[in-house]
């Protein structure tokens, strides 16, 4: 007897009652299903202000910190940024004083219209860009970290050029500059884009005066400088530059674009040798330039510190001599000369600067420090003669009371130190 083969009740169409079997197909309109519900329900609690909100774009929130940066700068007239400059301790220097606060009060006033306002760039006007050229010691640097740093906070840098050469050369890629804005501004783009970048020593870039270091035998660089003025170009004007993130010379590293459309640039430099191509000009040594002018002054050339007027620094044809490309000078709006420190402004700073934070140095050490009119009008005197402005007298000062710091610094014992002058030596003793 052969067996009937069972039969499944639920394998015809027709058996309604039999559970149906779920398939892929089903299961996958399920899971679809339940999402749609879940975010549904998100939905749902966020209009009710119930859970996370949705973050923002990136890009949104770049552009929110560049206008709370941009709200947040302090509003001040030129004249008030020169009052909060005299407060910090900085002297002298008038006319660049006034250039120097006119185009931060420019600047800031532009960010405004653009970030705040809302107005189109072409209503506004273009950037700043400055160059600062003076004697050592004048106050050039100081002014653009006192300034931009202190007094109105703006992401700021101020960076030495001489170690940078053109790309794919030995020394550091120009477009690390902007990485080191970079990194000054948190690693924000957006707020990169509003900062100012000093650069410092900037004639050092003039031709055969590169320093831009070797990294091993047998490499090249760029010795004329003139690589890293064509690159500079494009950044001092307006252009989309491709920046690491990093301070490093691999190829291989994170890259950020940056716009230096609102960047403003300030080159500093001593321009040593200068007034010597201002000479050759008016004398008629240089062919087609003021060959009619010889009874104009004539400088020094062997003198470090020399006083140039504005329109002794207007031509280009006088930096085109120098080693740098026209195109680049004309980059900056204006030349800005320092004139050495003179007597008056040099006492004042040595009285107000630099003697009181060594008279409250040694006091923390319980030590009384006299310094009488003598010695400083010596000092003044020294720095005059060696044309190393203010920077060289906080160096002569320390110089003459080093020993008595090292004698009595964390002894402990209360002493008083004197500086005195013995015949034209200036001599320091403990009481």
């Amino acid at each position: 007897m052969t067996d009937t083969p069972t039969k499944d009740p639920c394998s015809t169409p027709k058996d309604h009652d039999c559970p149906k079997k779920e398939t892929a197909s089903s299961r996958s309109k399920k899971r679809r299903t339940s999402a749609e519900d879940k975010e549904l329900l998100s939905e749902i609690m966020m209009s009710l202000g119930i859970g996370e909100q949705e973050s923002p774009p990136p890009q949104e929130e770049s552009s929110r910190k560049v206008e709370e940066l941009v709200a947040g700068l302090p509003r001040l007239s030129p004249r008030d940024m020169d009052q909060k400059l005299q407060e910090l301790g900085y002297r002298g220097q008038m006319r660049a004083r006034r250039a120097v606060t006119l185009m931060a009060y420019r600047h800031i006033s532009r960010l405004r219209w653009l970030f705040l306002d809302k107005r189109p760039e072409n209503s506004v006007g273009g950037k700043q860009n400055l160059l600062l050229m003076g004697p050592t010691g004048s106050g050039k640097t100081f002014l653009i970290e006192s300034l931009f740093g202190s007094i109105l906070k703006l992401p700021t840098v101020i960076i030495d050029v001489t170690p940078f050469s053109e790309t794919g050369y030995v020394g550091q890629d120009p477009n690390n500059i902007l990485t080191r804005l970079y990194h000054v501004a948190d690693r924000d783009p957006e707020l990169t884009q509003i900062g100012i970048i000093a650069l410092d020593e900037f004639d050092k870039l003039a031709s055969n005066q590169n320093n831009a270091v070797f990294a091993g035998a047998g490499t090249t660089k760029d010795i004329t400088g003139m690589g890293v003025q064509r690159e500079l170009l494009k950044m001092l004007e307006a252009a989309d530059v491709t920046a690491p993130v990093e301070m490093t010379h691999s190829s291989y590293v994170e890259t950020v674009t940056i716009n230096t459309r609102n960047i403003a640039f300030i080159g500093i430099g001593a321009f040593s040798g200068f007034a010597g191509i201002v000479n050759r000009f008016r004398s008629g040594k240089v062919t087609g330039f003021f060959q009619t002018n010889a009874e104009k002054r004539r400088f020094d050339e062997t003198a470090i510190a020399v006083d140039l007027d504005p329109e002794e620094v207007e031509n280009v044809a006088y930096f085109q001599t120098y080693g740098f490309l026209p195109e680049l000078i004309a980059r900056f709006h204006r030349v800005v000369p320092f004139a050495p420190l003179d007597k008056p402004v040099l006492r004042e700073i040595l009285l107000d600067n630099f003697m009181k934070k060594a008279i409250a140095e040694f006091q923390l050490e319980n030590i009384e420090l006299r310094v009488p009119d003598a010695v400083v009008d010596h000092l003044v005197e020294a720095a005059l003669k060696r044309e190393t402005g203010a920077r060289g007298l906080n160096t002569f000062l320390f110089t003459f009371l080093e020993e008595q710091a090292w004698n009595w610094f964390g002894s402990g014992v209360e002493k008083t130190v004197e500086l005195f002058l013995e015949g034209e030596r200036i001599r320091s003793r403990a009481i």
